[in-house]
């Protein structure tokens, strides 16, 4: 081979490690064994992206396949509408996962309590934790949507089907991570060793590697708010609104689905919030299917997720479906956002207490 050809040849054999780098061959190159758990987090990976491509291909045929779109009349368990896409999505991971003789039990939000699977029972020893179709209101309209899924060791035998051992804090998590539904379909996870991005194929229906050990910027330009809900919000976050009007080098980006609002700040930098309100200080986003995950993924980058007083991976959840308010992105953004709300809540402290003789 001359001098010539050489560098030829390590291009092309770089070229064929990245389209030969799929998801499955990644998780067991992150944790350099083929042990019997890193083989069940290969194989539970694979099925999340199997349940990816099914959802996706749903989704680009959305408007031609009767029932995809629109509401079904019901609600959930969270008293929200249910869409015909989140039905859907749900049943394809209990479909896909049913099969995969690994996970005894799924929760999701759209179900009340978890769907156990006892064929698997005896062996599968995991719990999957998801949301089937983040920002669903986007479907009708094709914008983006996503799904969020958490991987947790299953604890004690769970005899009286009440999943208490979920109550925990979001560093018992294995795995975590999403599904952008987008011009094209991005599977991004963490094993607790870095974050890295996979882009669906469709030419070989594979997930291949395109983003390996992704870091957030420590600071970035982006908040991600809903200002819609601005006289709702604590006097802190108006603050925070009011600093980011009034200081050059800051732009809006919210598009009503928390996936891709994500996946740009994990990129781009800045930070995504959806706080409390006065009358529900507790926030929307579900801490076990949204939150939790969402901050593994985004620590593991680099970055920081916060309720605004407290890490969001140290909440312990009372309940399978509790809230959190979310702060979430670059850490220097949060660390910002966060001070608003020490100030504000030094102030309520030092504040005097009027008597009636005052």
């Amino acid at each position: 081979m001359t001098e010539v050809d050489q560098p030829l040849a390590l291009d092309h054999q770089h070229a064929l490690d990245r389209d030969c780098t799929t998801l499955s061959r990644h998780v067991l190159q992150q944790l350099q064994s083929f042990s019997a758990e890193a083989q069940d987090l290969s194989a539970l990976m694979n099925r999340i992206a199997l349940a990816a491509k099914l959802i996706a291909r749903r989704l680009t045929r959305a408007g031609l396949v009767e029932d995809a779109l629109g509401f079904t009349g019901r609600t959930n368990v969270q008293g929200e509408s249910v869409k015909k896409m989140d039905v859907y999505a749900n049943q394809v991971f209990i479909s896909v996962f049913e099969q995969s003789g690994l996970v005894c039990r799924l929760a999701s939000e759209e179900m009340e309590q978890p769907y156990y699977i006892p064929e698997n029972c005896p062996i599968g020893r995991y719990t999957l934790l998801y949301d089937p179709i983040d920002g669903s209101s986007n479907v009708d309209i094709n914008l983006n949507v996503g799904s969020i899924f958490s991987i947790r060791r299953q604890e004690g035998n769970d005899l009286d089907g009440t999943a208490q051992d979920l109550l925990q804090n979001g560093h018992q998590q294995l795995a975590a991570g999403y599904v952008l539904y987008g011009p094209s379909t991005m599977l991004v996870y963490s094993i607790g060793r870095g974050v890295h991005a996979f882009t669906l194929d469709p030419s070989l229906g594979e997930f291949i590697l395109s983003s390996e050990n992704i870091r957030i910027p420590e600071h970035g330009p982006v908040y991600s708010v809903n200002e819609g809900n601005f006289w709702q919000w604590e006097e802190s976050i108006r603050d925070y609104t009011r600093y980011v009007h009034r200081h050059e080098g800051y732009t809006a980006r919210y598009s009503g689905a928390l996936v891709g609002d994500i996946h740009r700040i994990l990129f781009q930098g800045g930070v995504f919030l959806y706080p409390g309100t006065i009358k529900k200080p507790e926030g929307k986003l579900r801490l076990l299917y949204e939150s939790a995950p969402l901050a593994f993924l985004i620590e593991q980058a680099g970055g920081s997720a916060s309720t605004g007083t407290q890490k969001i991976l140290d909440v312990i959840p009372e309940k399978l479906h509790a809230r959190t308010p979310l702060i979430i992105g670059s850490p220097e953004d949060v660390a910002l956002v966060e001070s608003f709300i020490q100030e504000h809540n030094r102030e309520q402290r030092d504040r005097p207490i009027l008597t009636s003789k005052d």
